[in-house]
């Protein structure tokens, strides 16, 4: 795909507005070992982007797409800061990191975040709010001090803003965010049977074992107050295009925010 100068300056336009910004740090190039990082694993800047977070790991990973679809591991960041236990965010203050299927897009981006850099994972989603599940602003940002987000360090945010800005004009209208409570493997599942969000998080693992066999983020949806996984966009039923405003039993899918 092509990027015309004016789609990279309205991409860039859009990005910057979201905070007002004063300075440049929403404008940095990504940095040379990145870059160059990029080239061994074959990679492109401005490829579509996906985020994998694990809290009992404290582990961010960011994949990126290749030409063929499939999705490569370019980074793993270490979340140095995620506050709560293992389980959803369930109310606002409750200073519970999130878990569940979530979108960016650019909308979301902040480039004024007092730390450093931050976008906005879209909680709550469809399924949260669905079951009545309340909170706001919980972000991935820098600074490595969270409250409810989570926090990575100011070189990991730059590099992961760059990578979100770049498949954004490339293209990309927004990017999946999923957060884990651990690696979904059955040992792990098993280890946890008695725990209280065990239902909650083999739904989830639906999500997580397409991506583990396809390499292919999975469209993600919610119906009857639950995650409802398909191997990509083809896959969707006309159902869960249209929004039902209000009830909370539709079948609607998991997107980000747009104007």
């Amino acid at each position: 795909m092509s990027i015309t100068p004016i789609r990279r300056l309205v991409v860039v336009i859009a990005i910057v507005l979201v905070g007002c910004m004063t300075d440049d740090r929403a404008l940095q190039p990504l940095p040379e070992p990145a870059k160059a990082e990029l080239a061994v694993r074959g990679l492109k800047l401005g490829a579509p982007l996906y985020v994998r977070v694990f809290k009992a790991e404290s582990e961010m990973e960011v994949w990126l797409g290749r030409s063929d679809g499939e999705y490569t591991l370019f980074r793993t960041y270490p979340i140095c800061n995620w506050s709560g236990d293992l389980g959803p965010k369930t109310r606002e203050g409750d200073k519970q990191a999130p878990e569940g299927f979530y979108m960016v897009a650019a909308r979301q981006m902040n480039p004024k975040s007092r730390n450093y850099l931050a976008f906005n994972i879209g909680y709550p989603n469809a399924y949260d709010r669905a079951h009545g599940y309340t909170g706001s602003a919980l972000m991935v940002h820098g600074g490595c001090r969270s409250a409810g987000c989570f926090a990575i360090t100011d070189a990991a945010i730059k590099e992961l803003f760059v990578l979100a800005r770049e498949a954004f004009t490339a293209g990309q209208r927004e990017f999946p965010v999923h957060a884990f409570p651990f690696r979904m493997t059955e040992e792990n599942m098993a280890i946890r049977e008695g725990n209280r969000w065990h239902p909650f998080w083999e739904n989830m693992k639906q999500g997580y074992d397409v991506f583990e066999i396809s390499h292919r983020p999975p469209v993600v949806g919610v119906r009857d107050q639950r995650y409802v996984v398909f191997l990509d966009d083809q896959f969707v039923p006309p159902e869960f295009r249209i929004q039902s405003a209000g009830a909370t039993s539709a079948a609607r899918l998991i997107n980000g925010w747009f104007r």
